[in-house]
């Protein structure tokens, strides 16, 4: 279980999270920018390891990240988060276990909130509320035989400019020749090693075209005298905040106020 994230073991398995762990990364050192293994680990997944079933929501989500270090240097992330099916049957085993024990937690919980003894908590229970406990263990369960178990996992661009839809877009081709049936045109280590060694950031004021898996992925940079590189989608900010909200926060920015962003 991931205590990091806020652990409840009221909730049923496939709802928690567990640890989650770097598998690998590339390159393994580079000396003006250490690779921080716990921060990376916990901003690629701040609600920790989760699985799935067939039955569950499993499209890929991108997110980002800022690391500020104490010069005040920053180094941006890009996560996309997709599931893959567990193939390990320990680990399957493991699950159903856990919802095993889960669903005999919530029938005693029942049962003592009923004043009753195993034997006569169906007769002793009113027709709704054995509707309803019958309707919960259908959806809080896990049938080896017959559920399909996945877990989530990330790749993750770490960069030193925020060129957000370049990243993007490289990391869902990236993801779409994982994931593919038919191999991509080259290895993927190729094209790993290609934007890791052989891509330059563009220089102030110019453009960058480079070739990722299937497609060219371009991004810009501002010059000097430009505002600073913004690639961020504005509409997503009006789609989550609002107008009004967002002229509120615009506001407070302009009397310098403090501003708190809480969300999930």
């Amino acid at each position: 279980p991931s205590f990091v994230a806020g652990e409840n073991f009221d909730q049923s398995p496939l709802r928690r999270t567990f640890k989650s762990k770097v598998l690998a990364h590339y390159p393994q050192n580079i000396e003006w920018n250490p690779f921080d293994q716990d921060a990376v680990n916990m901003l690629c997944m701040p609600k920790g390891l989760s699985f799935r079933t067939q039955a569950d929501n499993r499209d890929p989500q991108l997110h980002s990240f800022i690391i500020t270090r104490e010069d005040g240097s920053r180094t941006y992330g890009f996560v996309l988060t997709f599931y893959e099916e567990v193939t390990s049957k320990q680990i399957c085993t493991a699950m159903q276990t856990l919802y095993q024990m889960h669903n005999a937690e919530q029938y005693s919980s029942v049962c003592a909130s009923s004043s009753c003894s195993m034997d006569s908590l169906a007769s002793s229970m009113d027709e709704g509320d054995a509707t309803s406990l019958a309707k919960l263990q259908r959806y809080n369960s896990y049938d080896i035989s017959r559920d399909t178990l996945y877990v989530s996992k990330c790749i993750c661009l770490i960069t030193p400019l925020p060129f957000m839809q370049a990243c993007k877009k490289f990391l869902i081709q990236l993801y779409k020749a994982v994931t593919s049936q038919q191999p991509p045109p080259l290895p993927l280590e190729s094209y790993i090693h290609n934007i890791l060694y052989e891509v330059p950031l563009p220089p102030p004021g110019r453009s960058l075209k480079f070739y990722g898996v299937y497609e060219p992925i371009i991004c810009q940079r501002p010059g000097p005298n430009e505002l600073p590189l913004s690639d961020y989608p504005l509409r997503e900010v009006f789609e989550l905040l609002g107008l009004e909200n967002l002229v509120q926060v615009f506001t407070c920015v302009l009397l310098e106020m403090q501003i708190l962003l809480y969300s999930q």
